[in-house]
């Protein structure tokens, strides 16, 4: 048996085993929320109404109920791709129009983006303003939801086609260690975004304006100070213009350093309760959870491209992806495009292990919260943001485990109450 054939064979058993398990843990979150939709939980009697768990687990349901079919459809379109020739056909009808250089491989690549973007499109407006719609998330105007996809495609590839040139060059140019060049040029990218992403970035989305609210103010520098952390500024974002979901988080690098109040957040939760949410926020700085992230990242990113440096050398690689390798012209385009296919196919089993990293980050930083300010606080603060999101507090705890960032509420309410 050939290496292709068994490269083939273990992409598709990967695939469809991954699609099983999705598949299953959907359909045991969907029985599980269903099961306990008609009481609200012993612990949530007395704060949290019958009306609003039942709303959670309705949007609980229907968010998975939605994503079944768009896992099917994204997994069908993997094999698209792949092993029924989609992405050997497109290389080819490129070849032939432009030939073979870096104008062909950078071509691939944008086309290949836009026809997958065109192909997801309809679940992607489906979300927006059917689920979303539904049940009162969705304030965005089909005007608005326009110009932001105008503007994301724009800078997508303003930004993002230069550092493929760069990468793609690096692939043909530097040598057998081109992987490691291209690491060092993708990680000086990822550090620069995040420098100028507040800055240049975020408002061709957002409004921000500082924060003028002189108690809040106030109440948050005094915390910042006490906590040892400095920002560049206040902000308040007009969320409210695409989603009634509430937020707040901390964002740039270095002296760039933001507070960003979602102003729907600032709507719903009294000065303690927003002192205790930015106080969780920062926990993960004061655990360095953002430089160990960041280290993971650089790590798995390393053990990427050096991945990606061999692979692109193997004919069985393109073959058992369904794809006939250039003979004439370089190979690096489609070897990148096969490795972002290829690595979440095989990647999905070990997403458990990120997940409850996740999960022990965000219990490190609530005790933090507590510590520093009102655990009283920081609890109310919790459950009306499970509350005005939607979040059902009666989960599926295999799901959980899989897939949840955050645990859920009534975890974390626990942990606070023992603390």
């Amino acid at each position: 048996m050939s290496y292709s054939l068994i490269f083939t064979i273990a992409f598709a058993a990967a695939l469809v085993a991954g699609l099983l398990v999705k598949f299953w843990l959907a359909t045991r979150q969907v029985r599980h929320v269903a099961q306990h939709r008609g009481i609200v939980p012993a612990a949530f009697a007395q704060t949290i109404t019958l009306a609003a768990h039942q709303k959670a687990a309705d949007y609980t349901i229907a968010k998975a109920r939605f994503g079944l079919v768009e896992m099917a459809w994204g997994a069908a379109l993997l094999l698209g791709w792949t092993l029924l020739g989609g992405l050997d056909v497109l290389n080819k009808l490129l070849l032939a129009w432009i030939g073979g250089g870096m104008a062909q491989q950078l071509a691939l690549l944008a086309a290949f983006a836009a026809i997958g973007g065109l192909l997801e499109l309809p679940f992607t407006l489906w979300q927006t303003f059917r689920l979303e719609e539904r049940f009162g998330f969705n304030k965005m105007t089909w005007k608005l939801w326009l110009a932001d996809t105008l503007k994301s495609t724009l800078l997508g590839a303003v930004i993002g086609l230069p550092i493929a040139a760069l990468i793609l060059w690096l692939m043909g140019a530097a040598g057998q260690l081109w992987w490691l060049w291209s690491w060092g040029a993708w990680m000086g990218f990822n550090l620069l975004l995040m420098l100028i992403y507040p800055t240049f970035i975020a408002p061709l989305f957002n409004k921000f304006k500082p924060l003028d609210d002189p108690t809040l103010k106030e109440r948050v520098t005094a915390l910042m100070k006490r906590c040892g952390f400095a920002a560049k500024g206040l902000f308040v974002m007009d969320g409210s213009t695409r989603s009634a979901h509430a937020n707040a988080y901390f964002t740039g690098f270095g002296a760039s350093k933001r507070v960003v109040f979602y102003d729907t957040l600032l709507r719903q939760l009294n000065a303690g309760e927003v002192e205790a949410v930015l106080a969780h926020e920062l926990g993960h700085f004061k655990h360095r959870h953002i430089v160990k992230r960041l280290v993971a990242m650089f790590a798995l990113s390393l053990a990427g491209f050096a991945l990606l440096g061999w692979v692109s050398t193997q004919v069985w690689f393109y073959t058992g992806l369904g794809v006939q390798p250039n003979m004439t012209a370089p190979n690096s385009a489609l070897a990148l495009l096969l490795f972002m296919i290829a690595v979440p196919v095989f990647g999905f089993f070990v997403a458990p292990l990120p997940a409850r990293l996740s999960r022990k980050h965000e219990f490190e930083a609530d005790a933090y919260a507590v510590a520093q300010t009102s655990g009283a606080d920081l609890s109310a603060a919790l459950l009306k943001l499970y509350q005005d999101n939607a979040s059902t507090l009666t989960p599926d705890p295999v799901f959980v485990k899989f897939y949840y960032s955050h645990p859920p509420a009534s975890e974390r309410l626990a942990r606070m109450t023992a603390a």
